[in-house]
């Protein structure tokens, strides 16, 4: 029985080794020969790109300054009437001024006896009557006493607060007889004849402003079109906004133009009629870089690119490729360097 058991075994093994060393030798399938890609071409061309932006402005008149008291008093004159124009020097507040008016007349009178005695001091030294140290003392007395009401008429210019130039009078936030402090807001006076916009842009277009360019702008309400010259940048770039500070002299004088009205400002930095332009799809993203496909001769050739603006359908290629190349935009991910393709479509 173990005879028969052992004779089964080594048939068996014999029967699978010739299977193995048949299926060895068997002839490998034939492999499938590797045609070229079919893919869709795009011819690349020009044409026109832009990147519209819309940015908020403020506009605000040429000069504004607030109107404050250069000493404490009480007013005794208010000569502000709100919203009127003024002129340059106008009178527009009188503080008290009585104990300085009283100084003054005093001085004044103390002046006319000390140039008496500088006019007799002076007489008697060409006699040899005094010294000339006796002379110089009383021609100092008078010149000391003129000083001090020089300085008594300052202080009475500074009780008279006018207009520092020609502009239109905000409210009025004092009346008569308030005592008032330099720190007191009497009122608010601006030049309206003229205009300034500002705004801020972002700071990756800093670059692009040019001094004396033209930035068109619109406000609520109208359908004009306004225009302000660029005649100032800000030296620095905001580090709460990240933007840069422009200011800009309007050109129109317009009953709508109000200082401290809101303005839409239209800028377009990246304006070009001439711009190479590629369907979106055919960018291919890569660590360092951008490249597109280009089909030459049936081979597909990989070509860095540096691509600019992009809007929702194509992109705009500044270096790699010119117009007229015919680029891939189908079948990207399976085509690889050199590889043999074939245009079922060109668009």
């Amino acid at each position: 029985m173990r005879i028969h058991l052992f004779t089964l075994v080594f048939l068996i093994g014999i029967s699978a080794c010739k299977e193995k060393k048949t299926s060895t030798n068997a002839p490998a399938p034939a492999s499938r020969n590797q045609g070229p890609i079919s893919v869709n071409g795009y011819i690349v061309k020009t044409g026109a790109v832009s990147e519209p932006l819309e940015l908020p402005g403020t506009l605000l008149p040429i000069e504004e300054t607030e109107i404050h008291p250069e000493v404490n008093g009480r007013i005794t004159g208010l000569y502000i009437n709100e919203g009127t124009m003024v002129s340059k020097g106008a009178l527009m507040v009188k503080l008290f001024d009585g104990d300085l008016q009283a100084q003054l007349k005093k001085l004044k009178v103390q002046l006319q006896i000390a140039e008496k005695t500088e006019e007799r001091n002076k007489e008697l030294l060409k006699i040899n009557g005094i010294s000339q140290q006796d002379y110089d003392l009383s021609f100092l007395q008078v010149s000391n006493i003129k000083a001090d009401i020089e300085l008594i008429e300052t202080n009475i210019a500074k009780t008279e607060i006018r207009a520092p130039y020609s502009g239109k009078i905000g409210f009025r936030n004092v009346s008569m007889g308030a005592y008032i402090t330099p720190a007191t807001i009497i009122t608010t006076i601006r030049q309206i004849n003229q205009l300034r916009l500002q705004f801020s842009i972002p700071e990756k277009y800093a670059s692009k402003i040019v001094i004396g360019q033209m930035i068109p702008f619109s406000i609520a309400g109208s359908n004009q079109k306004f225009l302000a010259k660029i005649y100032a940048t800000e030296s620095i770039v905001s580090e709460t906004t990240r933007g840069l500070n422009i200011r800009c002299m309007v050109q129109q004088s317009n009953s709508a133009l109000v200082a401290g009205g809101f303005a839409k400002v239209d800028m377009d930095f990246a304006k070009n009629d001439n711009a190479i332009l590629v369907p979106s799809q055919a960018i291919l993203p890569q660590a360092r870089g951008k490249k597109v496909v280009v089909y030459k001769d049936g081979i597909a050739s990989f070509v860095d690119v540096q691509t600019g603006v992009r809007d929702s359908a194509n992109v705009e290629i500044i270096s790699g490729i010119r117009a007229g190349d015919t680029i891939i935009t189908t079948g990207l991910m399976s085509i690889r360097p050199e590889a043999k393709i074939k245009l079922n479509k060109v668009q």
